[in-house]
C-alpha cells in the first residue's frame, strides 16, 4: 500500500524558515512527479510547488524566491524549504504525488495527511 508521510510543520514566527519532508512509502514502479499543495482557512487547496523526477521545478508566484522545493529520488523523498515566511503562509500543507504502482497501472493522484504551519508573532 503507497502512503504518503509528512513531517516538519509546526509554529514559526515571520521571517522564521521550516522545512518540511514527505516520504513516499510502499512498493511502486516510478513517482512523477512530487510536489506540496497548501489549504489556509476559508480558502480552496493551491499549487505551492513540484518537482519531477529531473528535477523540473514549478512554484506559485506567492512563494517564488522563499521556497525550495527538492527531492531525493532513492529515498522517495520531497522537501520543501520555506524561507522569509508570512503570516498568509499559514496553512495545512498536503504532499501530492503522482505514482505508478506497475508499469502497466495508470498513473494515480496520491496525497498525504497533511502538516499544519503556523507563521505568527
Amino acid at each position: 500500500q503507497v502512503q504518503l508521510v509528512e513531517s516538519g510543520g509546526g509554529l514559526v514566527q515571520p521571517g522564521g524558515s521550516l522545512r518540511l519532508s514527505c516520504a513516499a512509502s510502499g512498493t511502486f514502479f516510478n513517482i512523477n512527479p512530487m510536489g506540496w499543495y497548501r489549504q489556509a482557512p476559508g480558502k480552496e487547496r493551491e499549487l505551492v510547488a513540484t518537482i519531477t523526477s529531473f528535477a523540473s521545478t514549478k512554484y506559485a508566484d506567492s512563494v517564488k524566491d522563499r521556497f525550495t522545493i527538492s527531492r531525493d529520488n532513492a529515498k522517495n523523498t520531497v522537501y520543501l524549504q520555506m524561507n522569509s515566511l508570512k503570516p498568509e503562509d499559514t496553512a495545512v500543507y498536503y504532499c501530492n504525488a503522482i505514482i505508478r504502482v506497475r508499469s502497466y497501472n495508470i498513473p494515480q493522484e496520491y496525497w498525504g495527511q497533511g502538516t499544519h504551519v503556523t507563521v505568527s508573532s
